[in-house]
């Protein structure tokens, strides 16, 4: 018995000192304990390259793009309330950029070395926000993305008016705070780390939404606007907010078109019909029609025309089938022979994302000193607006590059008219909009132009709207959230395509 218990003595010492060590070989030596916000900044906005959602909603809301097949992949064309597909910018804004964001802005906030990524990451998170409260109204965003930080597994939807109040903030004490003399990040994927640009993008931002404000409250857009201008907006295209796409990651638009769907998607009528009818150079920059196609075997390089003359855009209110009948109208030889975006120049795999524009920015000036909430000549923000946009298609490859020749005749025949300067000026924020479909939507919502025929597809699921104004809440947030997301459904109005945001008013 005395040995016995001098070996379960031995062997109890013996497991208590293996024990030890076995905290540390549980430990996987190579695994990250931390993340540089810096890496995390740029997933951020590699993630926000626009998706699926702007092909299959707002590019198609907005009748640039079209898609007539239905079955998973009915959406906008058919104004149908899609869930598995609206929840897309949901998806990415919420679960691959916002928590990123909400987390740098966390760790660089008392962070003197690292002022400068800290005010970058809040104008980047501000216009992200900015994308998502224009597209579903009112949001989780003073409690979003702080699950992890703060436990909040369920976040409260807050205001649309709320939201913004805080976004233009944010981008003005941002803008304000980035200074050229604190350390820079220069593996910023957006600039660089050129502070002076990231402070114009703030600024731009900032116009861009104080310009949303100008029906619901005319008096605050004004101020803000003021501020934007005094601050230091976009002086040329070489501010524009570019993200430039490689094989590691491809444009998103561009694998779409260049892969499974690439049959699905077709320019629109109307865009086209505008495009040709004023003469316009960039339809040449823009579209590639394949004559004679039978079947998508048909889509292919040695029956591409990209001659101007001869693009045909597919006419909205069809399917697959019933198409047919305008394919009679228009002697095709099937829907297949309808325009398409050209797949090996701006819907390339490598072709940029661009995010706001020196163009954009300009035609904002425009209105705004339409309405006299700044100084400046309305007609020469006009003008440099559209030269602006047909200068910036170049980045697309020599092939979109449009002559300067074309540029000025095309600016001199279409000048700023007196009464119609709302309607010109929109018009051509919708061209210079084309695949920024959030952007083209949100500003078609505030303005009512360009003067669109709604689509006449039959069986829509909208009310009320002859437009859909809004994408509705996800399938897993009314399931998961369902407390706070009845709360904005009683404030903001029915979960519908129909219902409108906090400023957009008839």
């Amino acid at each position: 018995m005395k040995k016995l218990h001098i070996y379960l003595a031995v062997l109890v010492a013996f497991l208590s000192s293996c024990d030890k060590g076995f905290d540390k070989m549980n430990i996987n030596p190579i695994a990250l304990t931390s993340v540089d916000p810096a890496y995390q900044f740029n997933t951020a906005i590699l993630q926000g390259a626009f998706g699926y959602n702007n092909l299959q909603y707002e590019t198609i809301i907005v009748k640039q793009m079209i898609n007539p097949f239905s079955g998973v992949g009915a959406a906008g064309q058919y104004n149908q309330d899609n869930r598995s597909v609206t929840s897309g910018n949901w998806t990415r804004g919420y679960r691959q950029v916002i928590r990123e964001l909400v987390d740098v802005v966390a760790q660089t906030k008392d962070v003197p070395a690292r002022a400068n990524l800290y005010n970058m990451a809040r104008i980047w998170k501000a216009y992200q926000f900015m994308l998502l409260t224009d597209t579903y109204g009112d949001i989780p965003y003073f409690q979003a993305g702080k699950s992890y930080l703060e436990g909040i597994a369920n976040p409260e939807y807050d205001a649309q008016e709320a939201v913004y109040a805080d976004i233009l903030n944010e981008l003005e004490s941002a803008a304000a705070a980035l200074n050229a003399s604190n350390p820079v990040i220069t593996s910023d994927i957006l600039y660089g780390g050129d502070i002076t640009k990231w402070k114009r993008f703030g600024y731009s931002l900032l116009l861009r939404g104080g310009m949303r404000l100008s029906k619901v409250d005319p008096t605050k857009a004004a101020e803000w606007v003021g501020k934007a201008v005094a601050g230091g907006v976009f002086q040329s295209n070489n501010d524009n907010a570019l993200l430039r796409h490689t094989a590691a990651f491809p444009n998103p638009v561009g694998s779409q078109l260049n892969g499974g769907q690439a049959d699905f998607f077709y320019l629109a009528e109307d865009f086209v019909t505008h495009l040709k009818t004023t003469n316009d150079p960039r339809l040449a920059s823009i579209a590639v029609r394949y004559s004679g196609a039978k079947s998508p075997v048909d889509q292919k390089e040695v029956n591409a025309n990209r001659n101007p003359e001869v693009q045909i855009g597919m006419p909205l209110g069809y399917d697959n089938t019933t198409v047919s009948a305008a394919v009679t109208r228009d002697k095709l030889a099937s829907l297949y022979e309808y325009s398409k975006l050209d797949p090996t120049r701006m819907a390339g795999l490598n072709s940029p994302t661009l995010f706001v524009t020196y163009a954009q920015t300009q035609f904002l000036l425009a209105e705004a000193a339409v309405r006299k909430w700044t100084t400046g000549d309305p007609a020469t923000f006009f003008s440099n607006g559209i030269r602006a946009h047909m200068e910036q298609l170049a980045v697309y490859g020599a092939s979109t590059a449009i002559p300067e020749a074309a540029i000025a005749t095309y600016v001199k025949n279409n000048p700023l008219g007196a009464g119609k300067e709302l309607e010109q000026i929109n018009t051509q924020y919708w061209i210079a909009s084309f695949l920024n479909g959030p952007e083209a939507w949100a500003n078609f919502r505030r303005t009512g132009f360009p003067a669109l025929a709604p689509n006449p597809f039959p069986g829509s699921d909208l009310k009320t709207e002859t437009f859909i104004r809004r994408l509705t809440y996800t399938d897993a947030e009314l399931n998961v959230n369902k407390v706070n997301v009845q709360k904005a459904i009683s404030r903001q109005g029915p979960d519908l395509l129909d219902t409108r945001v906090w400023w957009d008013k008839k």
